[in-house]
């Protein structure tokens, strides 16, 4: 006879649940607020090489902003193609991997160019 012990259940982990994708008016919210923070922190220092933690602290919720609108059906992506613009534009300076300062007007002005639009565009 063999014992087994143990807490018996399923030996089989759970999938791990997925995490709850944002709407379009929580990642605006958060990306809005990563551009008031960038603004009350008083920009970027103008030396180069200094503000790339500052520029990826914009970048990551214009991300999740385009992931909620890509999820959102209504009103879907014709609506939002001028702020895909503009977050593609972000991308482009951050592809450059660093704070070279020519890559600030991309990330950072494109961002303020976001939020304006964001703020003109609310989606309920």
């Amino acid at each position: 006879m063999t014992v087994v012990s143990g807490c018996g259940g399923n030996a089989e982990a759970e999938p791990a649940a997925k995490p709850k994708q944002a709407t379009v008016a929580e990642a605006t919210a958060v990306f809005q607020d990563a551009v008031v923070d960038f603004d009350l922190t008083d920009g970027c220092p103008p030396a180069a090489e200094e503000c790339w933690d500052k520029m990826l602290a914009v970048m990551k919720p214009a991300r999740e902003l385009r992931k909620a609108m890509n999820a959102q059906k209504d009103p879907g992506p014709e609506f939002y193609s001028e702020a895909y613009a503009l977050i593609d534009e972000m991308e482009l300076g951050a592809a450059v991997g660093e704070d070279v300062a020519s890559n600030r007007p991309q990330i950072l002005g494109s961002a303020h160019e976001l939020s304006d639009w964001l703020d003109e565009h609310p989606v309920k």
